[in-house]
């Protein structure tokens, strides 16, 4: 019994841990959002998604609301995004967003991961031109004719929509992402995104193999770990 109840508590403990990370890093996300766009969510469209993806990820309300109080104060933290790019292992491009009260710092973590993993930090644009940034809206849905009617009539510039199993999946550029989905929220009243986000779309993807395979999974969990890495976007394609 003893083992087991010590391997159950390390369990826990990691799993704590993890939680904790989750919260802290849509904690620092909603701050930076409502203290560029306002507290309020009905006001800033990206704040109200943030808040909804929040609390699919089972983020306490006072975790949502302490940040949110934070932003409507004066002072407080100096958050800036930061994007990062470079070479994995394998060669599979990889995208770090970050949101940082020290560039020196995170740029130097970053760095570290990618150089203990075989892998190397690029310049500036250096693999972000072969990802389509795109807001990406998914909901049950059954009839796209409908969907891109409602999105064209609000002059909303979409990339592509799939209709796949009952659920429509809409792309865009990531600077239509609040008119996209303020134009279906008003066409169809409420409705339950599963997919809410801006994300890095990879134009390719680069098959990862062999020993890479492993080295590639270290990597992306080491960039994880980081305190100032909020999305890690990437390439490669693993078994």
């Amino acid at each position: 019994m003893g083992r087991a109840f010590q391997n159950r508590k390390e369990s826990m403990a990691k799993t704590s841990d993890a939680k904790a990370k989750v919260y802290g890093k849509y904690g620092r996300e909603l701050y930076v959002c409502a203290k560029q766009g306002g507290s309020d969510p009905h006001a800033n469209l990206a704040l109200r998604g943030l808040i909804e993806r929040a609390k699919k990820a089972q983020v306490p309300a006072h975790v949502i609301d302490k940040a949110l109080d934070k932003a409507s104060g004066g002072g407080g933290e100096d958050y800036s995004p930061a994007r990062y790019e470079g070479f994995g292992p394998g060669n599979a491009m990889v995208i770090v967003e970050c949101l940082t009260d020290n560039p020196n710092r995170t740029i130097g973590d970053v760095r570290t991961c990618f150089t203990k993993c075989k892998g190397k930090l690029g310049t500036p644009g250096s693999v972000s031109h072969m990802f389509d940034h795109c807001a990406i809206l998914a909901f049950d849905g059954e009839d796209e004719e409908a969907i891109l009617e409602a999105l064209m009539e609000a002059d909303v510039d979409v990339t592509d929509i799939e209709n796949e199993e009952g659920r429509i999946t809409v792309f865009a550029p990531h600077t239509e992402y609040a008119k996209a989905k303020q134009a279906l929220l008003d066409a169809f009243g409420e409705l339950e995104f599963e997919i809410d986000e801006i994300q890095f779309v990879p134009q390719t993807t680069t098959p990862v193999e062999g020993d890479d395979i492993a080295m590639f999974e270290k990597l992306l969990s080491m960039l994880d770990d980081l305190d100032d890495v909020q999305n890690v976007f990437h390439s490669g394609e693993l078994p």
